[in-house]
């Protein structure tokens, strides 16, 4: 059978371009901020991880402009080569004094970042236990381990311990989210941090929504909960609250040193460029200096989950400025992300196998650049579209 024979096949994209309503790919137009254009008309942005807003900041596109200057566009291969500078020495640097850790690592990417720590640091012989709403870097980098991988039911501690005590004579790691990026909901790190301990295992929490935004420093969801020198393996990625891309892994001296030369991601990818790796200093530079960027990014998010919430509309357990719409019919909510859009504002429709079969939503994050007019004309504009399709 011809390989390519899925790809004829694979009708369900085309269904919802038929139907008017298809919602991915859109091109934006100018900065990636609070507010963008499409088409010539504005519209309010609630699709962004830009969680700080830093993007267009004019110090980080600055920094930005000086590296390109200074190194080029790019380094043309990989970190364990040609790839490694200076300034990438002195980002993992800052990094690791940042986080509270031994080292850092980066990688080119958050996905890469999860895929070779997970799959460098667990075997054939291991057990890997996962949250079954983790994020899909997780569970690839499972899939390239080797090793068996037992789900628990999302923040069901009671289960994980359960199968953590049938398999006692296995190395076993923990992997989970610190913020759930579609939900906006917490890890219960506490809980797991204890029952790494009870029995022996060791704890990776990939914080990619949780560094920039949760903690009194930015720290991140153990931070959040006090308990940031249990978890082992801190992951954590630039496209989010760093306002660029790539990713890191922070932990002792002794692991990192090893993931740096086994993880396959990391030999084999080219490093970071320059322009990548200067605007993450710089926007270290901006969390430590303003702190209060933290508390207006959750003031704007909570702003907007009591609008939203108070309308009727089921924001399930967020916490993190990240607020899901639940719907669960997928061409509803669809159908919702479009007259959304048609009134001027961006959400991301998120269908399975992203959420559960049945659990489709719309998923809206929040920005310190956000104002509270912005938010108020975003509440109303749900109300409106709400009301018209009958979801409140």
């Amino acid at each position: 059978m011809d390989v390519f024979q899925k790809c004829r096949d694979f009708e369900r994209a085309n269904e919802v371009k038929a139907s008017g309503l298809y919602p991915y790919f859109v091109p934006l137009g100018g900065h990636v901020g609070a507010e963008m254009e499409i088409d010539g008309h504005g519209i309010i942005m609630l699709g962004s991880n830009n969680y700080l807003g830093l993007t267009d900041n004019p110090y980080v596109m600055e920094k930005a402009a000086e590296a390109i200057k200074r190194y080029g566009t790019g380094c043309t291969g990989s970190r364990f080569l040609n790839g490694t500078l200076d300034l990438h020495i002195e980002l993992e640097n800052r990094l690791a004094e940042f986080l509270g850790r031994e080292r850092v690592i980066t990688f080119s990417t958050g996905f890469q970042a999860n895929l070779g720590v997970i799959a460098t640091l667990a075997g054939r012989d291991d057990i890997i236990y996962v949250d079954r709403s983790v994020h899909a870097s997780i569970i690839d980098g499972a899939r390239m381990s080797f090793a068996r991988v037992q789900k628990y039911r999302h923040n069901d501690i009671d289960q994980l311990r359960h199968m953590l005590g049938k398999h006692g004579d296995h190395g076993a790691l923990i992997v989970t989210d610190g913020v759930f990026s579609m939900e906006g909901d917490l890890a219960d790190v506490p809980g797991l941090t204890k029952a790494a301990r009870d029995f022996g295992a060791r704890l990776m929490v990939d914080d990619a929504h949780g560094v920039g935004t949760m903690g009194e420093h930015g720290r991140g969801t153990a931070e959040h909960f006090d308990c940031e020198q249990e978890v082992d393996i801190l992951v954590g990625t630039f496209s989010k609250s760093f306002a660029c891309i790539g990713g890191f892994a922070a932990g002792p001296e002794d692991v990192i040193d090893y993931i740096m030369h086994t993880a396959r991601p990391m030999i084999f990818s080219a490093s970071l460029p320059p322009a990548a790796v200067a605007t993450v200093l710089a926007t270290l530079d901006i969390l430590e200096n303003e702190p209060s960027l933290l508390k207006k990014t959750h003031r704007v998010a909570e702003r907007a989950r009591k609008g939203l919430s108070e309308l009727g509309f089921n924001v399930g357990n967020s916490v993190a400025p990240i607020i899901p719409i639940i719907v669960g019919e997928e061409m509803l909510t669809f159908r919702f992300w479009k007259e959304l859009f048609n009134e001027g504002v961006f959400t991301n429709p998120v269908i399975s196998p992203a959420v559960p079969p049945d659990g489709a939503l719309l998923r809206t994050s929040y920005m310190a650049t956000h104002t509270d007019e912005m938010i108020d004309r975003a509440v109303d504009i749900f109300e409106t579209v709400g009301k018209r399709l009958g979801l409140i």
